[in-house]
């Protein structure tokens, strides 16, 4: 190997460092807790192909830029990714997305993007954030999905095509990776991965509306005698359909209480269950601040994190202190609302 190989290897080992820990991790702490678990071979593949994921969700939030730019942007990104497009255009969106991140983190995982680009070949969550600027492109005025059918279809773009991502990986790089078929693992991560956007949607609703977005749908809310306008101006007549996709949300995270009862490995196992035990704490938070969540910002505390984090890690993942945490955390009903 000639020097030049030798310094070009070391740059590349270096960049996927600082992507899998410092970029990763400011970017979400609790998936940089998650991925930690994981086994070696498949920290690299899981961990950059959310940090494009991110990227893009970036792209499309980037408020300075018109939603026509952003969509085009997103289109050109997504051939990039996919390798069918010069990666070059990398760099054409450092220079006019970054300097627009008013958080230092996006701003840094924008100028992470030609590295990310190196290290995975393809993605599908742009179709998500594509979908959302031509639904939500006029911002004067708050706007809702159409149909249930609607918002199942971008939790599925956005996470749970992650979910099925997930179990090919494993498939393919974990030993006897499950007690159940890859057929049946697919299905219950597809589910699972839809359930953690849908909590992300549930938990950011308020912020969501303010910005002119509704995830709900327009037909639950005309049945309601609702306009997506008034759900902040009239929170109590929102809340049976907010409970309804709450419960949805429930059923996805028993898909993955199922479907990390059929991992084997504890390690992946703990990795793959981590973001439902946090997501069944964030349910029950938003549970008891009720029509009130829409004006408070509703996060699982660091302490709490860390609390899971040193059970699954003392108890090796056992499924019964699993099943122990995820029940206290359904039933649990706080007092106050934790923030970080």
């Amino acid at each position: 190997m000639s020097w030049t190989q030798e310094v070009m290897n070391d740059r590349s080992s270096a960049c996927t460092r600082r992507l899998q820990t410092a970029i990763l991790r400011s970017v979400s702490r609790s998936f940089y807790l998650s991925i930690r678990f994981l086994p070696a071979q498949l920290r690299e593949p899981v961990a950059l192909a959310y940090l494009l994921a991110r990227t893009t969700d970036t792209v499309a939030d980037t408020p300075r830029i018109s939603g026509t730019l952003r969509v085009e942007t997103l289109q050109t990104l997504s051939k990039a990714i996919q390798g069918k497009a010069s990666r070059s255009v990398a760099v054409d969106l450092v220079a006019s997305f970054a300097p627009l991140q008013q958080d230092a983190a996006e701003r840094t995982l924008i100028e992470s993007l030609p590295d990310c680009l190196e290290w995975l070949d393809h993605l599908e969550t742009t179709q998500g954030q594509m979908l959302d600027l031509k639904r939500f492109a006029d911002t004067a005025k708050i706007a809702a999905l159409r149909t249930a059918a609607d918002l199942d279809e971008y939790t599925f773009l956005v996470a749970g095509c992650v979910g099925e991502f997930w179990t090919r990986l494993c498939f393919r790089h974990v030993r006897k990776f499950a007690t159940l078929s890859e057929d049946e693992m697919l299905a219950l991560g597809k589910r699972y991965g839809m359930a953690l956007q849908l909590i992300n949607i549930l938990r950011d609703a308020g912020s969501d509306l303010r910005a002119g977005r509704c995830y709900f749908p327009e037909e639950e809310l005309t049945s309601a005698r609702m306009t997506a306008a008034q759900i902040l101006l009239e929170p109590e007549r929102f809340q049976p359909i907010f409970r309804n996709w709450a419960e949805k949300a429930e059923g996805g995270l028993a898909c993955g209480m199922h479907y990390s009862r059929a991992i084997r490995n504890r390690r992946v196992r703990a990795a793959t269950v981590l973001p439902a035990l946090i997501g069944a704490r964030t349910l029950a938070l938003l549970h008891d601040a009720g029509a009130t969540m829409l004006d408070r910002r509703v996060k699982v505390s660091r302490r709490s994190v860390r609390g899971i984090i040193v059970w699954l890690a003392v108890t090796l993942a056992s499924q019964s202190r699993i099943d122990a945490i995820f029940g206290r955390a359904t039933l649990l009903r706080s007092p106050a609302i934790a923030e970080d």
